[in-house]
């Protein structure tokens, strides 16, 4: 490197506050407290002692506006629009502020006059310390801002390269701080780079400020110049990615294969396949793939550096499959990625049903939450030998989705039955048979409502006793049908109650389904199991349309061809949900809270009883928990929402067999791990899921492949291996996953299996509770997980002897109905074990039917005395396992339903006042958890803590002064 003189001059030194948190969002100093040309004049004196030995870049010889690009005409319109003061550093650090760091001013004389100075940052012990602009004043909501920056790195401890990132950072009043990474560019020793992005604020925070960050502890930053501008004159393209811009090159294939390559296979471009048949879908050319011998292996680019984290980006293609004699595949759009610490993992962004006949759209979204040092997307699927053609690639930042509008639902006719002549007093009269049936009305039906529709309608007008008998079926789908489309209101949740019997001669159980048919879908409304021809069943269920369709009918189908059935009391009617919380409100009252004395010593001579008391709850302390996953805690974002108001997680795959021992013998309890130290960093209980699942397809082909003996062998590895590594750190753990649905352990290894899994893992962790987990059970819906079922799958594990402690409801659900879901509780709450809802969530487009959804679930279980703790199944956009069923934005907004939640919390949180009595006691009604009593006597405040512990007795708390 060529010899520089160089004056080096100490300008800005780190706001030094030993008390300080370690937390990200405590150490962000407040710049007043600094002032960079208040130290200028006086530090300037002593230049001469100031002169840190160091290597620092010569930037290229680029005239121009501080070495960006070669200066146009029109450039200078940059300086005009640019919101950053002394972005060139020509006044020294003025207007810049060192956050928890040092910083000093360079001057380079052999260095083009026009971008001589830079500042160095320095002794930086933290990623996150760099150099920082508040610029509040000077940006709006709505607008787009670019970013353009100079940067490089150097000191001692710089080993290869080092990342710089810009980084905005949103301070609320009333919500905390939030930080979003605009940009981030790779740098090198001995190298200047661009470090370039745009940012939009939908909001308007009560602080900003933008700063520069990024490289290891003892890395300096070096940064010769910083713009954010809001406009460029005479459309003068801005240094960025914008929203419109595909980060991939050449994407339509016009430089043939240049950029792409193959993974794991060969890549060519075609102007045309099959003899002509296969044309692009637009421009010239396309691509395919052939050799493929793993379903993995595709056309991949890397796109590494040109992704920022935290911000959504979109992918859109067109695919199809060719040859191997396949006609349909699907086809998927995977992101390989590589974390700076060596770490790999996988995002699935996509995925279609392709043909050989037509192009198809592939399209979905993906966010990166943590640092990434190499980036790959690919496409992959169709099994090997079949040949996958891509026709135009775009990935790019995507568009945010407006809110949900309110709907707007007029006289929702809550409780009235729209099914027509239900009471069958006009015959058949609105009834048809759809098949080949024959429909007869005949008498012997209840003559009440059934208990699902007792519960939500209250007292109603007893049934007629008549009831539909459907005859002469030939396929299972025959029965009676109606058409409702003109009685069905979007975005009202119907729930639906009816009465069925089976015929004689069924051989076997039957399924009798009230389904809907919504244009071409099928729609579940609820369905029962029938084993006999004696008695009457309940069906109930629920449905909600949520677009307009053109057509409704609702059916009843579902037992083998040639077996009657009867039908009675069909009844479909909206659901009134705030009568039901009105209900529910109450009931929350009588088994949530408690009394609560708080007594007062005896005054003494010198001393007198409190004149006002004043008891704010801090924190609940009913088990209110979410599914965190590894990838999520890179974001801080999430991490911050996450540790605020959650109590409890669960880990999504970490600590699933497949995923901590997906090779035999190669064990990765990393990621759970980390899981857990973020858990016990912050006080958080978790719930160990799952040490077994029993569904065939969720079992590694490597312990498919074992015979009996070895894989009972590797299932007493599994258990010794997890539950001694993790002994007393989970409460809870999911000992066999979704048994209902599954049976392989079972059917390898015999029917005592599943409770001899109980039995070790008790004896390993005797500290934790052991909990069955299945889905379904609450909604009516599926008739392998109905309550009666779950209940005798229960009852017999423990009649072989095996621990169960706890009843997991998963809770994906749809349109919940209140009374429906109480139903399933009040059957389980009969075994006497605690319940809990252990992967709840709910799924609408629209953010407050989602919400008023949530409010359903969370309230039924608050209310309910057999339920002790409720668990989400995650709440951030893009990384959960339904669509539409996000409480946070991938971008960090907290949408309606997110709000719906923090409202309820805060609901549940107890508050009193007033005056302690003459026997120095002050009485209130409140919820278990933390509290704070101010207690203020002759003028004067004191503050005491105290907890309520869950109990059946009045709680007396003694508050000493």
């Amino acid at each position: 490197m060529a010899k520089r003189s160089a004056c080096l001059f100490t300008i800005l030194r780190r706001h030094k506050n030993p008390n300080r948190s370690k937390k990200r969002e405590e150490v962000m100093e407040n710049p007043s407290l600094i002032n960079g040309s208040d130290y200028f004049h006086f530090l300037k004196l002593k230049e001469d002692t100031q002169k840190p030995s160091m290597e620092v870049p010569t930037p290229p010889m680029i005239h121009g506006i501080d070495g960006f690009q070669s200066q146009k005409p029109n450039d200078l319109s940059r300086e005009k629009s640019n919101i950053i003061e002394n972005h060139n550093f020509s006044n020294g650090l003025d207007s810049w502020h060192a956050n928890c760091c040092d910083a000093f001013l360079s001057v380079q004389e052999t260095r083009p006059k026009s971008c001589k100075h830079h500042a160095v940052v320095t002794n930086r012990s933290q990623n996150w310390q760099g150099l920082e602009q508040d610029i509040t004043h000077k940006i709006s909501s709505g607008s787009t801002y670019t970013v353009c920056a100079r940067v490089g790195v150097s000191g001692t401890k710089l080993q290869g390269n080092a990342e710089v990132i810009a980084t905005l950072k949103r301070e609320y009043q009333h919500s905390g701080t939030k930080y979003y990474n605009i940009a981030r560019t790779t740098v090198s020793k001995g190298k200047w780079e661009n470090l370039e992005g745009t940012f939009v604020l939908r909001d308007k925070p009560d602080r900003v400020v933008i700063y520069l960050e990024g490289p290891n502890p003892g890395v300096n930053i070096l940064i010769e110049s910083v713009l954010v501008f809001t406009h460029l004159q005479d459309k003068i393209l801005p240094c960025v990615y914008t929203a419109d811009d595909n980060i991939i090159l050449n994407p339509d294939f016009e430089d043939g294969v240049n950029n792409w390559s193959g993974r794991g296979c060969k890549i060519a471009v075609h102007a045309s396949m099959g003899d002509g048949k296969i044309i692009p879908k637009s421009g010239k050319f396309f691509a395919s793939t052939s050799e493929r011998t793993q379903s993995w292996n595709g056309i991949q680019q890397d796109i590494s550096g040109k992704l920022q984290r935290k911000l959504v980006y979109e992918v859109t293609a067109f695919v199809r499959i060719f040859g191997n004699n396949v006609t349909s595949s699907t086809v998927r759009a995977t992101l390989w990625v590589q974390t700076p610490d060596s770490r790999e993992h996988y995002i699935g962004i996509a995925n279609t049903q392709a043909t050989d006949s037509d192009w198809v759209q592939l399209q979905g979204k993906f966010l990166l939450n943590g640092l990434q040092s190499k980036v790959v997307v690919y496409l992959e699927g169709p099994s090997p030998g079949t040949d996958i053609l891509v026709d135009g690639f775009i990935v790019k930042h995507a568009e945010k989705t407006p809110p949900s509008p309110p709907p707007v639902i007029e006289n929702p006719d809550y409780g009235v039955n729209i099914i027509t002549n239900s009471n069958l007093s006009d015959g058949t009269n609105g009834w048809f048979p759809l098949g080949n049936c024959s429909l007869n009305v005949v008498t012997g039906s209840p003559h009440i409502l059934p208990p699902a529709a007792r519960d939500t309608l209250g007292p109603h007008e007893p049934l007629s006793g008549r009831c539909i008998h459907t005859t002469n079926r030939t396929q299972t789908w025959m029965g009676p049908a109606q058409m409702i489309t003109d009685k069905v209101k979007l975005f009202v949740t119907y729930q639906i109650s009816a009465w069925v019997r089976l015929g004689p001669g069924a051989s076997g159980p039957q399924n009798i389904n009230v389904a809907l048919g919504v244009d071409s879908q099928w729609v579940n409304g609820g369905q029962v199991e029938i084993s006999d021809s004696n008695q009457w069943h309940e069906i109930c269920g629920s449905f909600r349309i949520e677009k307009q369709p053109a057509k409704v009918m609702v059916y009843i189908q579902g037992p083998a061809p040639g077996v009657s059935f009867k039908l009675a009391g069909l009844q479909i009617f909206a659901v009134d949900r705030q009568a039901r919380f009105r209900h529910l409100r109450r009931q929350t009252d009588k088994i949530r809270k408690q009394d609560v004395t708080l007594k007062f010593p005896t005054p003494d001579s010198s001393s007198m009883y409190p004149t006002m008391v004043i008891v704010k709850q801090i924190q609940n302390s009913f088990p209110i928990g979410t599914c965190i996953s590894r990838t999520n805690i890179d974001n801080e974002d999430f991490v911050a929402f996450f540790v605020k108001n959650f109590n409890w997680a669960v880990f999504g795959n970490e600590l699933k067999w497949y995923w901590t021992e997906s090779q035999k013998g190669n064990l990765n309890y990393q990621d759970a791990d980390d899981l857990l130290k973020l858990c016990d960093d912050n006080n958080i209980s978790a719930r160990g899921h799952c040490i077994f699942w029993d569904v065939d397809n969720t079992v590694q082909d490597w312990v498919k492949n074992l015979n009996k003996t070895d894989l009972g062998a590797a299932v007493q590895n599994r258990l010794t291996s997890l539950l001694n590594r993790y002994k007393g750190k989970f409460k809870h753990y999911d000992v066999n996953n979704e048994m209902l649905h599954g049976s392989f352990y079972p059917s390898r290894l015999g029917q005592d299996i599943r409770a001899n899994m109980f039995k070790t893992a008790n004896q390993l962790d005797p500290s934790a509770t052991l909990f069955v987990n299945d889905y379904h059970v609450e909604d009516g819906c599926d008739t392998r997980s109905t309550p009666e079922k779950y209940i005798s799958q229960i009852l017999d594990l423990q009649q072989q002897g095996a621990p169960v402690g706890g009843i997991g409801i998963q809770g994906h659900i749809d349109s919940p109905v209140g009374p429906v879901v109480c139903s399933a509780l009040d059957k389980l709450g009969c075994l006497g074990l605690p319940i809990w809802f252990t992967e709840l969530d709910v799924s609408s487009i629209n953010e407050y039917i989602r919400a008023d959804d949530l409010e359903v679930m969370f309230r039924e279980a608050f209310a309910h005395p057999a339920v002790e703790g409720i668990m989400i199944w995650g709440f951030w956009e893009l990384f959960m396992s339904r669509e539409n069923s996000h409480l946070v934005d991938a971008e960090s907004e907290i949408n309606v339903a997110g709000n719906r939640l923090l409202e309820l919390k805060k609901e549940w949180l107890s508050h009193s006042h007033g005056h302690v009595d003459d026997k120095g006691e002050f009485c209130f009604r409140g919820f278990p958890g933390t509290y704070e009593v101010i207690v203020v006597t002759d003028g004067k405040k004191t503050v005491k803590k105290f907890v309520v512990e869950k109990g059946d007795v009045p709680l007396v708390v003694p508050i000493n002064p």
